[in-house]
């Protein structure tokens, strides 16, 4: 077999040396018969000596040599492998299917299991799963974090490629396949997770707590006995953050600046910030419960940072009603409470100033359109007319965006189409509002604060001076670049805080009798007739626009549903199942309906007429969309529920919108009722 071995290389070289020399020696010799003949022919005798005897000697030598290369060989295999198999660290070597074929002492001391444990290594660590290991062709290597015993490892594997070695293998068939092995390394991390937890414990959290109705809470109280309810609050705030290692500073009467540890905060979670509790039992004789707002800021690069993050949160917290926590988390935002109802404010002020900043904006641009969410419905129509009479009042020209009117607005829209009081422009879809807007144009949304859920999104780029005026909670996405942003979450509808705006907006300021009728109406249909979310505020705008020549008549011939939608909303009715003993689901049928959510929002407005239901779900199938509308009455907080669905809204008037089929709506919307009713146990 030596025979057939062929050395090559240095060692190749290093073997040819004699023969090298004899060249130069033959050199030599013809320069020595130049010189004498005589000398010549003893050189080349001797020459001829030293080749023969070279000759022999490697070809004697020669298999003598390659076996002791290849005992050297061996020996270095050998302490090669010794050395692998007494290595430090865990090591271990398995097949593509993650099957084990053999590891090291350190890895089966570790382990517990044989050097040659032949079974997936999934069943020595858990989270190893076939989806984890590196797939040829993909990845060539894959980490994961493990918990094995009292300690953390980090699992490195490597895809190594054996391919050149099988291919020349005379043992194994179809040797021209790539085969492949896995190696496989255990790190101990178990102390660096640990640092780096208490890295992550002690992280600076800031943290703003407001108090919502301080001032109307304090009216309700006797002068003398004002200054034990504020003592007792703030004594109550600061002991409940002290017991968690936090810092309380009050800044201003009904305002308190917040610093803990990252590892307190996750304590609050836990506990699901009860502190929003704790605040509402404070009562000396106060009519009025005080509720608390939290907004918290994590993680940010600076401390500045942390603290714009917590005032961000505030905001959000209060612009979502209160009485909830708002954890901001770099772009992560986490909501806990808000199961209290807003309570209405009874002053104006804002209303007025509001009014103000609008007026001045409208009167420094050329231009006004207007536009509401997509589907436009009665609110966020009536709300965009009493916009457009405002802007008629300073003689702009105003435009209002809406691209395929729903049948439930049509007897409203055919008041003003060819109408000689109204422009034809009064009117517009969206292609026609991008011609129009520009920077000296004034872009008012209504009834939304969202962007993706405007008319035409686009519109909100083509222009610096953006006004928004909307009702609902703010969720994470919200519009940014608004110069002048009135959302109040306590107002029944965007036709009341609207309606109250015009009030103070110009002394020259007349409503005709059918802008009046719409935004009566979009505050009859948000209201549910005035029986819910109608405060005095409500009645007091309702009261001002029948003052302006609204008739309750006309306003209910508008409003007059066909058979098809009344017969449509009495289906989905009948059909409704209970589900948990008090929450009502149902599907609304959209077959030859013009306005199929509509439809399924009034049956989830009669499903809360039924005895024992806490909150009602609609479900509507509408351009290849599922439309869910959500209604409840004080139990349940339906809008946390449809933001877990991408939707959001109000505590009692909620809706979202799924791409997916009606079944796993449904199923998801299950799944999110027994959540919140194992929560509800669980307290």
């Amino acid at each position: 077999m030596s025979d057939k071995l062929k050395l090559k290389g240095h060692m190749k070289a290093f073997m040819r040396w004699p023969l090298i020399l004899s060249a130069l020696l033959i050199v030599l010799n013809i320069w020595v018969y130049f010189v004498s003949v005589k000398a010549g022919i003893i050189v080349s005798g001797g020459i001829l000596i030293y080749v023969g005897c070279a000759v022999i000697i490697l070809r004697c030598h020669r298999s003598f040599i390659v076996n002791e290369l290849i005992a050297f060989a061996n020996q270095y295999d050998s302490l090669e492998k010794r050395i692998l198999e007494e290595l430090a660290l865990p090591y271990a070597i398995m097949d593509m299917n993650g099957r084990m074929i053999w590891s090291n002492k350190v890895f089966a001391e570790l382990t517990g299991k044989d050097q040659f444990y032949k079974k997936n290594v999934s069943t020595v660590f858990s989270d190893v799963t076939a989806d984890k290991l590196p797939v040829a062709d993909k990845k060539e290597t894959a980490e994961i974090s493990t918990r094995f015993g009292e300690k953390t490892y980090r699992i490195s594997m490597q895809r190594v490629s054996l391919g050149e070695v099988v291919a020349k293998s005379e043992l194994l068939e179809n040797s021209n396949r790539n085969v492949s092995l896995i190696a496989m390394y255990l790190y101990d991390d178990t102390e660096l997770k640990s640092y780096i937890k208490k890295n992550e414990d002690n992280k600076l959290v800031v943290a703003l707590a407001y108090l919502d109705n301080y001032e109307e809470a304090l009216e309700s109280v006797e002068d003398v006995r004002r200054s034990l309810l504020i003592a007792l609050i703030d004594r109550k705030i600061t002991k409940y953050f002290s017991n968690f290692d936090g810092l309380v500073k009050k800044l201003e009467k009904d305002k308190y600046f917040l610093i803990m540890r990252q590892s307190s905060l996750e304590a609050l979670k836990e506990q699901r910030f009860h502190i929003l509790d704790e605040v509402k039992t404070v009562n000396i004789g106060n009519e009025m419960a005080i509720t608390l707002s939290i907004g918290v800021g994590l993680n940010a690069s600076t401390y500045i940072q942390n603290y714009e993050y917590s005032r961000i949160a505030i905001e959000m917290a209060l612009g979502r009603g209160g009485d909830q926590v708002v954890i901001k988390n770099g772009n992560n935002i986490t909501y806990y409470g808000g199961k209290t109802q807003q309570m209405e404010k009874n002053t104006r002020v804002k209303a007025r100033v509001k009014a103000q900043a609008l007026k001045e904006f409208m009167s420094t641009k050329d231009r006004v359109v207007v536009m509401g969410h997509k589907i436009t419905d009665v609110d966020a129509l009536g709300a965009a007319i009493g916009i457009f009479r405002a802007g008629k009042t300073l003689g702009k020209s105003v435009s209002i965006v809406v691209n395929d009117p729903t049948k439930s607005i049509r007897p409203l829209i055919a008041g003003y189409v060819n109408n000689p009081d109204y422009e034809p422009s009064m009117f517009v879809d969206s292609e026609q509002a991008k011609d129009m807007v520009d920077n000296n144009t004034v872009v008012v949304v209504v009834d939304t604060n969202r962007p993706s859920y405007t008319e035409c999104e686009e519109l909100l780029h083509m222009t610096k001076t953006i006004v928004v005026l909307d009702h609902h909670r703010r969720g994470s996405e919200v519009i940014e670049n608004a110069v002048l942003s009135y959302v109040e979450p306590y107002a029944s509808s965007a036709c009341e805080m609207v309606a109250e705006i015009l009030q103070y907006f110009s002394d020259d300021l007349r409503i005709r009798n059918m802008e009046a009728d719409c935004l009566y109406a979009g505050i009859m249909i948000d209201t549910n007739n005035f029986t819910t979310r109608a405060g005095v505020r409500t009645f007091e705008a309702a009261a001002f626009l029948r003052r302006s020549g609204a008739d309750v008549t006309r306003v209910r011939k508008l409003l007059r549903d066909d058979l098809k939608s009344y017969q449509a909303r009495a289906e989905a009715v009948r059909t409704a199942q209970i589900y948990r003993e008090c929450y009502a689901i149902a599907r609304c049928p959209s077959e030859n309906l013009d306005s199929p959510t509509v439809i399924g929002a009034q049956a989830a407005n009669e499903l809360l007429n039924i005895a024992g239901v806490k909150a009602s779900f609609v479900l509507t199938q509408y351009n290849n969309e599922v439309y869910i509308s959500a209604r409840a009455i004080d139990e349940v907080n339906v809008q946390v529920m449809m933001e877990k669905m991408g939707g959001g809204g109000h505590m009692n008037i909620a809706g979202a919108q799924v791409k997916a089929s009606p079944d796993a709506v449904e199923r998801m919307l299950k799944d999110i009722i027994d959540q919140e009713y194992q929560e509800e146990n669980t307290k």
